[in-house]
């Protein structure tokens, strides 16, 4: 079902970025954050994980990983600086950060430098995650929230973590972009349109497949 990541990507070094998600669905502020990010820090290869079994959420809210997998690839097939990885999703097991990191570190760490980004309040809960002084030891964490968002309570963890979390976690902020997954679905769900939310391919897609409850436009 899933094409094998290590056929889409030879990573020959530089800086390897991994952004981490449900994806349910992806739309546009993830692409574009992930493009600030990459035009930002000089990332080389942006590297769309979408999540399989998410320790932290209720499965029985999470749209299968098989839609979610190939949405991302729809949203991202256009940019060549971006690509999916099937990792997690074809895990029979919880997805923990620290998995997939360490699983990226094997293929590419000897080669590339990897960063991981994911939202500033996700990071915020860093200190309850799996593996913490190994996940900063493998990478580097970009912590993404809007502009004028305070980052108060993420530095306050930050310094829990000492030097390692003064180093290796960097605060970014991303464009003005005010779209959430949680709104396409209850657009989705009240019968609303999400032209301009998401990609016209992810749009298709969801009403080909009568997702979220749609039945078709």
């Amino acid at each position: 079902m899933f094409k094998d990541f290590k056929d889409e990507l030879i990573c020959t070094g530089g800086k390897l970025a991994i952004m981490g998600g449900t994806f349910d669905p992806i739309h546009l502020g993830h692409l574009v954050t992930a493009e600030a990010a990459r035009v930002q820090y000089g990332f080389d290869h942006v590297i769309f994980v979408p999540s399989g079994q998410p320790p932290h959420k209720d499965r029985k809210d999470i749209t299968a990983p098989a839609h979610r997998y190939v949405m991302t690839i729809l949203a991202t097939m256009n940019n060549p600086y971006f690509h999916v990885s099937s990792f997690e999703v074809e895990r029979k097991c919880p997805s923990y950060t620290i998995d997939t990191v360490k699983f990226f570190h094997e293929q590419y760490g000897d080669k590339a430098e990897l960063f991981f980004i994911t939202g500033a309040d996700a990071m915020q809960e860093i200190l309850t995650w799996k593996s913490v002084p190994e996940l900063l030891d493998t990478c580097q964490f970009i912590a993404a929230a809007r502009a004028g968002c305070c980052f108060q309570a993420l530095e306050n963890v930050t310094k829990e973590l000492g030097p390692a979390g003064k180093e290796r976690i960097h605060f970014f902020a991303t464009p003005e972009i005010d779209i959430s997954s949680t709104v396409i679905r209850r657009h989705l769900k009240e019968k609303k349109s999400i032209k301009y939310l998401v990609p016209e391919t992810v749009e298709h897609y969801i009403y080909n497949q009568h997702l979220y409850g749609c039945n078709g436009k």
